[in-house]
Parts: C-alpha cells; sequence; structure tokens
C-alpha cells in the first residue's frame, strides 16, 4: 500500500515547493494536489477574494510542472488533487476545469471535486455531466466526496449530498460514467448524527472506492487529526478496504494537525504523519 498526503496544510507554512519536498524527504510515495489557492473565498461574505497565488494566474500550468518536477526529482508522483469548494458557488465552479488541468500537468490521476452539500444527486450530476467531456480529454478522474452539515444548536453533523451510504451511491448511478469515481472521507463518515460509518460506507461503495481522504477526530467534530491520535478504529477501516480489494492510496488529509506548527518544526510533522500513515499501511499489507 503506497501511502500521499495533502500538501495546503504545509504550504500554508513553507510553500508548496518545500512542501512537496517535505513530503517526498518524510518517506511519502505521493503528494495531493491542493488547488484552493487558485480561488480563495470568504465564508463570512460568501464571495471570492483577490489572490496573487501562481495558481489563480495565468501560468498556472507552469506552476503545477514545476511541483510536477520537485516531486520527481525527490521520488515521489501526484497521486490525486482537490479543487476549491465550496460547489454551491458559481465563481468557484468556474474553476473546476482549471483543477482538471492541473490535475493533469502534476501527474494525478483523480480530481476530487465536492458535490454542493444540499443539493440532490440528480442535481449534482449536472456539475459532472458538464466537467465529464472535459476530464477524459485530460485522462483525470473526477471523485465526489461525502459531505456533512451542521447543527450548530446541538453540536453535531447533519446530513448532506453522498453522506450516506445509499445517497453516495445514488450521485454515482446519477451519472453512471467509470470517470465519476468515489472518495471516501474516513472522518466525515464518522461523525455522530450521519447514521453511518466508515466500514458501512466501504462495503456500500465496494469497487467504486478510488480515493481516500484519511484523519481521526473525536466522532463528533472534523477535527482533521493525525490517525490513532483521537477516537476513529482504523483497525476495523483498514480491515474493511482489504476485503473490498481496495487499489488506491492512503493519502492523509490531517491539516488540523498542522495548526500547532510552524516554519521551525514543520517537517518533524510530516515525519510523524508518514509514520501513522506507514502504519495503517502496514496494517492493510499485513492482513
Amino acid at each position: 500500500m503506497k501511502t500521499s498526503t495533502e500538501i495546503f496544510s504545509i504550504a500554508q507554512i513553507v510553500g508548496e515547493e518545500k512542501a512537496v519536498e517535505y513530503v517526498a524527504k518524510a518517506g511519502f510515495d505521493a503528494w495531493d494536489f491542493s488547488l484552493f489557492s487558485m480561488c480563495r473565498y470568504s465564508w463570512k461574505d460568501k464571495c471570492l477574494l483577490e489572490s496573487d497565488h501562481p495558481l489563480a494566474g495565468r501560468d498556472y500550468l507552469e506552476f503545477a510542472r514545476k511541483l510536477k518536477q520537485i516531486g520527481l526529482d525527490n521520488g515521489i508522483v501526484c497521486n490525486q488533487s482537490h479543487a476549491p469548494f465550496p460547489s454551491y458557488n458559481k465563481e468557484i465552479r468556474s474553476y473546476f476545469k482549471r483543477a482538471i488541468e492541473c490535475t493533469a500537468e502534476a501527474g494525478g490521476k483523480i480530481c476530487i471535486i465536492h458535490p454542493d452539500n444540499d443539493k440532490t444527486a440528480q442535481e449534482n450530476s449536472n456539475i459532472y455531466f458538464e466537467l465529464l467531456p472535459f476530464a477524459k480529454e485530460c485522462g483525470v478522474k473526477i471523485a465526489t466526496e461525502n459531505m456533512f452539515n451542521w447543527n450548530k444548536e446541538e453540536d453535531h453533523a447533519l446530513p448532506a449530498a453522498c453522506s450516506s451510504p445509499k445517497d453516495f451511491n445514488a450521485h454515482l448511478d446519477a451519472v453512471n460514467d467509470k470517470f465519476l469515481t468515489a472518495c471516501l472521507d474516513i472522518g466525515h463518515a464518522e461523525m455522530a448524527g450521519l447514521n453511518t460509518s466508515a466500514v458501512e460506507m466501504i462495503y456500500a461503495l465496494g469497487s467504486r472506492l478510488e480515493a481516500l481522504h484519511i484523519h481521526d477526530n473525536d466522532k463528533i467534530h472534523d477535527r482533521h487529526q493525525i490517525p490513532f491520535s483521537m477516537n476513529i478504529d482504523f483497525e476495523k477501516i483498514v480491515k474493511a478496504l482489504k476485503e473490498i480489494n481496495y487499489q488506491g492510496y492512503f493519502t492523509m488529509e490531517s491539516n488540523g494537525y498542522f495548526t500547532s506548527f510552524d516554519e521551525s518544526n514543520v517537517f518533524e510533522g510530516v515525519k510523524n504523519l508518514e509514520s501513522a500513515a506507514r502504519k495503517l499501511a502496514d496494517m492493510f499489507d499485513n492482513l
């Protein structure tokens, strides 16, 4: 089993170039291309903000090529990417093709594009139908992901697009194309209020599951912490992945873990995360 991790949280501290280098030197097999910087979003004002990031400029493909080469020079590849979100924002959706382009240029095979949390499978299918011809031209699969909403008064998750096994499969069925696949967010699936689990989701998705976002939480909040630090039972999850013959990467999305690091010690954090990822991979390989 090969391991990977998102680079956004590391890049927030040292930049994308150094982030890819650190991921390689820590021992990961691949890097997950976080593409959020191509359009900064204000959750407060619900609008896009100006961005001077290379991914937002005219030379975005050149930047993707640069990161790919840094990875290759250090012995790792890009396995997947994550497009900007939230998908309910039309301006953000206008960047989805750019995200797919960057994924292809970096060498990634899957681009995770969130569904709109509050839309039905049929309504969300329109987002994917619009993108699939371009994705096929680029040789990149799109992955939808299990989402959640939030009950502030009772402090727990509420259902959203793909948050149940039935609705996740309904989203895939509505499109019915091998270029739309599933990315299971392990932490989201384990949150109280959604009445499911990562194990249940894994068995329900079966061979449709081609990508993962792995992180730990208290089984209530979306903490995105390093595996084995909180309450999720990864042994059962890894066993389920083995039983469905999961063929993708073990990709970490433990961005919450890096909030306590700075430039002086972030590499230690990356090494710690790689150790946790390797522990999961060894669990899988030894079954």
